[in-house]
């Protein structure tokens, strides 16, 4: 009879297996909380964070639109300032340069009197007398030195304001460039969004750079350069009335000394000839200013062959460099420099084809001012031959010369002078 083979190992008892059973449940139980308090908590932490990121980007968002509003607002009073800046500066210029005529005019009254003076001193015999003709001759002279002298020294002013315009208008240019740019980065930090593709992480984001300025320091160094623009457009405001009253009141002080009538004709022959001398001297000076344009054309379209063919460097380069196998296809310092290049020669090429244009459009205009001035130089000789013939007859005319009464105009506080005498039959 076979026998009932038995299985070794450990027997448990009925309550062993029980408490077996409870725990696991137990553990599972408690497992399930554990997890489902997990779970709640897990959730809790992603809508807080998400809540604090979501707030922390729009603070973000509304501080950048914040300072793209103030810097903006800086950016437009600064250019309105750069503009009146300019626009002063020419206008001061343009009194400066009337100043300066009225003392080459000055020089020419100066040699009418004194020629005048010496063409007297060949009277003979009785007719060597110290008449009212020569004693008015003789005033005129010392009138003519001193409106000179004050006209020169309105000049001087003015050359100086012109330089301290031109220095608060490098600081104006200065800021507002800085502006611009600081305007296109912060634009450009708006468009970022976490599905831009531009987007990665930096190396201490959170440093404070080299250079960094306080607020205050920022605001204080805009205004300052404001006001001393303003400050500087009021000061040439206040000399442009200055000069202006200055060349009136010189001229009204020669109109009191205009010599005799039997001079207005050689007077106006002496202002021909000076013309022409000015007009063969501007076509001489043009002249060569036409030659020095035209190389300069030449020499920036030499230099955009040369950056052009640097650009066609940096591209091949930049192009055999995304050939590379695999994990060397990197983003590494050479790919940046190579980058970097590719913009700054771009940029380059951009400015001298500019540049070229305007050169070209400056020699345009030398060509047709070049033509200008040889047509008038024709018409002043022409005329000037008029008038030697007209000298024998018209000894007996007179020809007074007719006062001027600047206009003042109330807003700009500047005159409208004439540029040369007019002159009518009496």
């Amino acid at each position: 009879m076979a026998s009932l083979s038995v299985k070794p190992g450990q027997r448990f008892t009925l309550p062993d297996w029980q408490n077996n059973s409870l725990l696991i449940s137990a553990d599972a139980e408690q497992q399930r909380f554990n997890s489902h308090h997990i779970r709640q908590e897990g959730r809790v932490l992603r809508n807080d964070t998400g809540n604090q990121a979501k707030w922390d980007e729009h603070n973000s968002r509304t501080h950048l639109k914040d300072r793209i509003t103030t810097v903006d607002k800086w950016r437009e009073a600064l250019a309105k300032c750069l503009t009146d800046i300019d626009l002063e500066i020419d206008a001061l210029s343009k009194v400066k340069e009337a100043a300066e005529n009225a003392i080459q005019a000055k020089n020419l009254c100066l040699d009418v009197a004194i020629e005048c003076l010496t063409f007297r001193e060949s009277r003979r015999d009785i007719d060597v007398v110290r008449d009212p003709v020569e004693e008015e001759l003789h005033k005129e002279v010392k009138v003519i030195e001193k409106t000179k002298k004050e006209l020169q020294q309105r000049v001087d002013d003015a050359f100086r304001q012109l330089c301290l315009l031109k220095e608060a208008r490098q600081q104006l240019s200065s800021d507002h460039r800085h502006k611009v740019e600081a305007l296109e980065l912060d634009r450009q930090c708006m468009t970022f969004n976490p599905t831009s593709g531009n987007i990665s992480f930096k190396v201490n984001p959170t440093r404070i750079p080299d250079g960094t300025t306080a607020l205050s320091e920022w605001e204080l160094n805009s205004r300052c350069n404001k006001e001393h623009a303003e400050a500087e457009l009021r000061a040439s405001v206040d000399l442009r009335g200055a000069i202006t009253l200055t060349i009136a009141q010189t001229n009204n002080e020669l109109d009191a000394q205009r010599i005799a009538t039997e001079f207005a004709l050689r007077k106006r022959m002496r202002d021909m000839e000076a013309a022409l001398s000015e007009l063969r001297w501007q076509e001489k000076n043009t002249l060569e200013e036409i030659a020095e344009m035209e190389e300069e054309i030449r020499q920036l379209e030499e230099d955009i062959k040369k950056r052009t063919l640097d650009l066609k460097v940096a591209h091949t380069r930049l192009e055999t460099r995304t050939y590379r196998p695999h994990i060397e296809l990197c983003r590494d310092q050479a790919q940046f420099g190579l980058t970097d290049e590719v913009q700054q020669l771009e940029g380059i090429i951009r400015a001298l084809q500019q540049k070229r244009t305007e050169s070209q459009d400056a020699l345009d205009a030398l060509y047709r001012q070049l033509h200008r001035i040889q047509t008038d130089i024709g018409y002043k000789t022409n005329s000037l031959q008029l008038d030697n013939k007209c000298m024998d007859t018209r000894r007996k005319l007179v020809v007074p010369v007719e006062k001027f009464d600047p206009e003042v105009d109330a807003v700009s506080r500047t005159r409208n002078l004439p540029r040369e005498s007019q002159l009518e039959l009496a």
